[in-house]
């Protein structure tokens, strides 16, 4: 076993000399007045080692005592982690005592006393290897796979399986055989390190499949498939808290995991308090059964907000790899990357814009690369739909972190301040938005065959209707109503019928915070029309005056149960509407 004693300390960047091996990215304990304090190895030169620690270095001193654990940054997987609340480093939030965390207070993640009801899924004789299931247990309603253990390698034969009965997570439910007759006993435990990637499966292909999320702005416009990536980049106050908890609330998904990745403190009680209570719509229980919170505040210390995504991510590949739909909401990768920009300010080495480090491209590439779409080596199915928020600094999208991102997140969802303040939520720009996924033919396939051949012709339609409008809108702000066509103002209203109808929504109202594809389909084919109907106005004020009738109508419409009499109500009077307009001002009769 290493050890070493400390040499210099700035902030949490400790330097430490060491007697014997050690390895990049190994987990070591500094000793302070008789508490251990987790840390990791990031740089070594010779026998100096450079080391992150996660917890507050107040009172450490040159001198100190450093053990060496001989392995990485590990998490703890198995039965149990759904419905916890942990720190960034997997720690239980909830065996914790007191209000405020203490230092060097570590705990086991999972019970280890609970009894779970194993069944087998393997035989004895069976050929295994790492990520083959050999058993499962139910898990918050969900299956939970006991599998051979990622960091075995090469083929098995499994020796004994225990039968379907109740035992705990550290009992010897397997005994497999290599190919070398030595035996390993496999409990339901195991663990794996946080940076390197959980790659148990035969295949990853390109995602094709639409993630259906309820929310419209998103599956109409921008739609994101099962196992993409995308980031909502915004400034402060334009909801994207809200809309991660519509997506994590409503997303086809069977796993949801939040990682509040140094947000401020108010923000993740938020989480805390409000997720509890949600109710989930695909199961009618709670949306916390199937939700695992990583806590990580602004007031934690810096080196765990980067410990903390790479927690959450290696969890939801666990799951993917027992074939499950995991989605992982990451909320803020900027606060991640200032934690990388710290600690590269305090290595001394060579700063990139904005003094962020010079390799954040390709931090951010590598990260983002591991969410995806596999067929498991089973034949199965699973996936890490991975979707994380930018605070960009006076919403600036210019910015090292939001440039880095947008390169290698496939879905773009850009927050505007203008939207906000005029109340239309969600708030996501129509126009700078955009889903590099609609290009795929996969997922044009995919979505052909489910809405129709002409669905994207009708978004891309939309899409160049609202840029129509805004051009318009900035033409009256200058000329005056007066100042520009009819036409003009037709035009521009149907892009506000577009806005008001599809594009906003109202996430807290029971029926409109979540619609189904089928009723997306149905609005915008009607909303299409109207666009395609030919109208007669004699001035701008009879338009706004139409326009606003017509709009309160269909968004009446979004209010009420899909084809209810409510529904057909505000849909026929709508359609009298539009009608009497199509013959006013008509003097062909006369």
């Amino acid at each position: 076993m290493t050890n070493g004693v400390v040499k210099g300390i700035v902030s949490n960047l400790v330097t430490v000399e060491v007697d014997g091996p050690v390895s990049q990215n190994e987990i070591c304990y500094i000793t302070v007045r008789g508490v251990e304090l987790m840390s990791e190895v990031i740089k070594v030169i010779g026998a100096s080692v450079y080391v992150q620690v996660f917890e507050s270095t107040r009172g450490m001193k040159v001198g100190d005592k450093v053990s060496f654990t001989g392995h990485m940054l590990e998490v703890t997987l198995g039965p149990g982690m759904l419905s916890k609340n942990y720190d960034g480093l997997q720690h239980d939030l909830d065996k914790m005592d007191g209000v405020f965390l203490k230092r060097g207070d570590y705990t086991h993640p999972l019970d280890t006393t609970r009894k779970w009801d194993f069944k087998p899924i393997a035989k004895a004789g069976d050929t295994v290897q790492a990520g083959s299931w050999l058993g499962q247990v139910d898990e918050n309603h969900q299956p939970h796979r006991i599998m051979v253990p990622f960091v075995m390698e090469g083929s098995y034969t499994v020796e004994s399986v225990k039968p379907a009965g109740q035992y705990t997570v550290e009992e010897t439910i397997a005994v497999i055989v290599d190919a070398e007759g030595k035996k390993h006993d496999i409990t339901m435990i195991q663990r794996w390190p946080v940076k390197v990637p959980i790659q148990v499966y035969s295949e990853k292909p390109r995602p094709f499949k639409l993630l259906e999320t309820g929310v419209r702005t998103i599956d109409t416009l921008n739609p994101i498939v099962e196992g993409g990536t995308g980031f909502i980049p915004g400034p402060f106050g334009t909801g994207k808290t809200v809309l991660q908890h519509a997506i994590s609330k409503q997303a086809e998904a069977d796993i949801v995991i939040m990682a509040a990745c140094g947000e401020r403190a108010n923000e993740v009680v938020e989480i805390f308090a409000e997720f509890p209570e949600l109710e989930d719509p695909h199961t009618g229980r709670k949306l916390m059964e199937r939700t695992i919170i990583i806590a990580n505040t602004s007031n934690m210390p810096v080196a765990a907000r980067e410990a903390s995504v790479y927690t959450a991510m290696t969890i939801a590949e666990y799951y993917r790899s027992m074939g499950l739909k995991v989605l992982l909401m990451a909320d803020s990768t900027s606060r991640w990357a200032q934690a990388l920009r710290e600690m590269s300010n305090r290595l001394e080495e060579l700063p990139g814009p904005d003094a962020f480090p010079m390799d954040l491209s390709a931090i951010v590439a590598n990260f983002y690369a591991r969410a995806g779409f596999v067929y498991l080596n089973n034949g199965e199915t699973g996936s890490v739909t991975f979707i994380g928020t930018v605070s960009p600094a006076g919403g600036n999208l210019k910015e090292p972190v939001t440039e880095n991102t947008k390169k290698v997140a496939r879905c773009f969802y850009a927050l505007e301040q203008e939207r906000a303040d005029g109340k239309r939520y969600p708030a996501v720009n129509p126009i700078d938005s955009y889903s590099k996924y609609i290009e795929y033919p996969e997922l044009k396939e995919y979505i052909s065959a489910d809405l129709g051949s002409d669905w994207l012709d009708k978004v891309n339609e939309i899409k160049t209707r609202m840029q129509r409008g805004k051009e318009i809108a900035e033409q009256i702000n200058i000329l005056g109503d007066d100042g520009v066509p009819v036409e003009y103002h037709v035009t521009f209203w149907k892009s506000e019928l577009i806005d008001f109808v599809i594009l906003q929504q109202d996430a807290f109202d029971d029926i409109d915070c979540n619609t189904p594809l089928e009723r997306q389909k149905y609005m915008l084919d009607r909303v299409i029309k109207i666009c395609h109907t030919d109208l007669n106005f004699e001035d701008f004020n009879e338009v706004s005056s139409f326009f606003k009738k017509l709009i309160n109508y269909l968004k009446q419409m979004n209010y009420s149960e899909f084809q209810s009499d409510d529904f057909k109500k505000y849909e026929q009077e709508y359609e009298q509407l539009v009608e009497q307009q199509k013959t006013a001002h008509d003097t062909s009769n006369i």
